[in-house]
């Protein structure tokens, strides 16, 4: 692989990552802040578990699906385009989503939602990437990374505090603003891309079956547990994976210009790296969601006060993904994701060792600390790994499959969450635990939720172990 040039000045590449982290500010924003509503946009909307569950996987699963095809649009028709786009989209769906008369109009537009998020998704590492030299990719990077924990420091309190106050279509509604001067400031700073090669060819048949299959396996995982194996939906979903990837592997193959070029997977440092990044996202996904939902349900805390105690978590993972940047001035970007992710394993350990229905919270608060600090340091380190040293031209697919394999963890590690911790309970609590009001019902439900949470955190505990082993087996390989 050949090095990546850098054809900007600092400048440029500074303001770059102004646009790239506003932009990921507003979409961490408002992901994070619907983790703490979601109970209050619940309840004022009657929505069910399931359709409180699909306002989160809904548009996890539409970004996730999206991802490799707008990577490889992306590299055809120019970075800036499709975020500028990316941005109007999810800017416009966010205000629709705030007028929407019920739970399952807001789960569409969320669906529209997800599409602009995955248009900003797949540009933004790459237009760091692309931006900044090689010697201070590892700042950048940083500094985009911590744009999430931002994110995910101000959106828990925000989302809270808007539910509880202004209602809950403020917690859509907010996106607008931010949206806007964004849109306009990437306008006047993203650089027109110069004359020069770019990828050329669309793999459609290719790209409807990423759709298909893809889109077949993320929704029986998402449902299997609620449905059951014999449900139409999840058999559909898993018919479809079946007959799609053998498909999908052999048009990839014999391809002109293939959606996934599987020819990347034959270098045991990417392949290593890409599956580090997938287990990293099930095992620490949905863990502000999880933790809040915690301190509703199991505590009887309000929207505000839940979202306050999330907080450790984003002051941690930011100031971690800021200085790991500068850390790799001293050490290998693949030895500091190493280093996160082990952290993150001691951090599931602490909360699985404390979890109850009284536990004290400075010993939450330090586990909360520990997966901060361990994913702000392996996001960026990971990602700076994984895209160091590409060309130009490849960047966008790059990503998007990076992207793809992380949000599919995302999708699973969600999935896997919500259905396990509602485990040991009655189907007719699941509302209930959703909406945040089962610590008024009775003690001995509390006492079978809290049994849930020991064992999404074991869970978890365990693929966070096995993303260690997947960071040190791409460290010997390279």
């Amino acid at each position: 692989m050949t090095l990546t040039t850098p054809t900007t000045s600092m400048g440029q590449a500074w303001r770059t990552l102004s646009v790239v982290s506003l932009a990921s500010v507003l979409t961490g924003l408002g992901g994070s802040s619907m983790n703490v509503a979601l109970p209050e946009i619940a309840r004022h909307t009657g929505a069910d578990a399931t359709a409180a569950g699909w306002i989160l996987l809904g548009f996890q699963l539409t970004t996730t699906v999206l991802m490799v095809v707008l990577g490889r649009l992306a590299d055809m028709f120019g970075r800036r385009r499709m975020y500028l786009l990316g941005l109007g989209t999810y800017t416009v769906a966010a205000l629709l989503a705030g007028m929407a008369p019920n739970a399952w109009v807001i789960v569409a537009l969320r669906v529209v939602q997800a599409a602009g998020a995955a248009m900003l998704l797949t540009n933004s590492a790459a237009l760091v990437s692309d931006a900044f030299p090689r010697e201070r990719l590892g700042e950048g990077m940083g500094v985009y990374i911590a744009s999430f924990s931002i994110a995910g420091l101000i959106g828990p309190t925000l989302g809270g505090f808007l539910a509880e106050t202004l209602g809950w279509r403020w917690v859509f509604w907010f996106n607008v603003p931010i949206g806007a001067i964004c849109l306009v400031w990437g306008a006047l700073v993203l650089r027109r891309p110069a004359p020069g090669r770019r990828e050329s060819g669309l793999d459609l048949p290719g790209s409807l079956l990423v759709l298909v299959t893809l889109g077949g396996l993320l929704l029986a995982l998402s449902e299997f547990t609620r449905l059951g194996w014999n449900h139409p939906v999840v058999v559909a979903g898993l018919v479809a994976f079946a007959a799609g990837l053998p498909l999908f592997l052999a048009r990839e193959r014999r391809a002109a210009h293939p959606v996934v070029d599987l020819g990347l997977f034959r270098d045991r440092a990417f392949a290593f790296g890409t599956l580090a990044s997938f287990l990293n996202a099930v095992a620490r996904m949905g863990m502000v969601f999880l933790v809040a939902l915690y301190f509703q349900a199991v505590h009887g805390d309000d929207p505000v006060r839940a979202g306050l105690k999330v907080l450790p978590l984003a002051i941690a993972a930011m100031t971690a993904s800021v200085v790991s940047g500068f850390l790799q001035r001293l050490l290998s970007a693949r030895t500091l994701a190493v280093g996160g992710a082990a952290t993150t394993t001691c951090g599931l350990l602490v909360m699985l060792t404390v979890v109850s229905t009284d536990a004290p919270y400075p010993a939450m608060a330090a586990g909360l600390v520990l997966i901060g600090l361990g994913s702000g340091v392996f996001l960026p380190s990971n990602t700076t790994a994984i895209l160091d040293g590409l060309p130009s031209d490849r960047l966008g697919i790059v990503n998007a499959m990076r992207l793809m394999l992380q949000n599919t963890g995302n999708v699973v590690g969600t999935g896997l969450v919500l259905s396990v911790i509602t485990a040991p309970l009655p189907a007719a609590l699941h509302q209930q635990v959703f909406a945040g009001t089962l610590a008024r019902l009775s003690a001995d439900a509390v006492g079978q939720l809290v049994t849930g949470y020991r064992y999404a955190l074991g869970t978890m505990a365990a693929i966070s172990v096995l993303t260690v082993l997947a960071c040190l087996a791409r460290r010997r390989a390279a």
